[in-house]
């Protein structure tokens, strides 16, 4: 990559975007950039946490493992986002891994260089406490759901926050590539493989859904959402 597409990438991230020109140009001289292949750590849980990556390209997500090796997809994180950032701010071991879903390029930023960029500019501070914040909320959320929705109710708000962050949401048909397996869909709404693909039928023989492969289109949001409790 050079440098006018480092800085083009840290300019789409909401962490980074606010910085001056001269603080992001300093910062994109420090980015080293990394390309990963479909399930090739980018981090492991309870290594150190002395880098951050921003996402250029590709698909991340985000697991927990437990000691008897079963585990659980938090999020997952695409192009223009940042990963890696908690272990950063308090110096503790990654309390997640990250694993590329498909090819993946991101820039990698050390711990010396983002505390520098920090103390040049309280912008970037306060963008990555409102970032940890948004973190914060939304594990709390994965958490009630966990406890208050069923499985059908997790999956139905999986689909329709996936599919209102991606463009042309209005639309009253969304065709929403999870770039998942089943498998790894099951393990963001904590459930078993054949669980969540008996979910789906019932969505699809509903009249709700339709799924070809990895890609769900949608045909009735307003159901999805009310089966989510939204």
């Amino acid at each position: 990559m050079n440098r006018d597409e480092v800085l083009a990438t840290l300019r789409r991230t909401s962490v980074f975007g606010g910085l001056d020109g001269t603080a992001l140009g300093e910062l994109a001289a420090v980015c080293v950039p990394r390309t990963y292949r479909r399930d090739q750590y980018l981090m492991y849980q309870g290594d150190p946490g002395d880098h951050l990556a921003v996402v250029v390209e590709g698909l991340v997500k985000i697991t927990v493992t437990s000691d008897r090796g079963d585990e659980m997809v938090l999020a997952t994180v695409g192009a223009g986002e940042v990963l890696g950032e908690l272990s950063l701010i308090d110096q503790g071991p990654r309390s997640a891994s990250a694993v590329a879903v498909q090819a993946t390029t991101a820039l990698v930023v050390n711990r010396a260089a983002l505390l520098q960029a920090m103390q040049r500019s309280p912008v970037l501070l306060d963008e990555l406490l409102r970032t940890l914040g948004a973190m914060v909320r939304r594990l709390t959320e994965q958490a009630s759901d966990l406890v208050f929705l069923d499985l059908g109710g997790r999956v139905a708000k999986l689909l329709v926050q996936t599919a209102e962050r991606q463009p042309g949401r209005a639309a009253s048909r969304l065709s929403v590539d999870l770039h998942l397996t089943q498998t790894e869909l099951a393990q963001m709404v904590g459930a078993s493989r054949p669980a969540v693909n008996r979910v789906l039928q019932s969505l699809v023989g509903r009249g709700w859904i339709d799924v070809d492969g990895k890609t769900i289109e949608i045909r009735d949001a307003a159901a999805l959402r009310r089966r989510a409790g939204l």
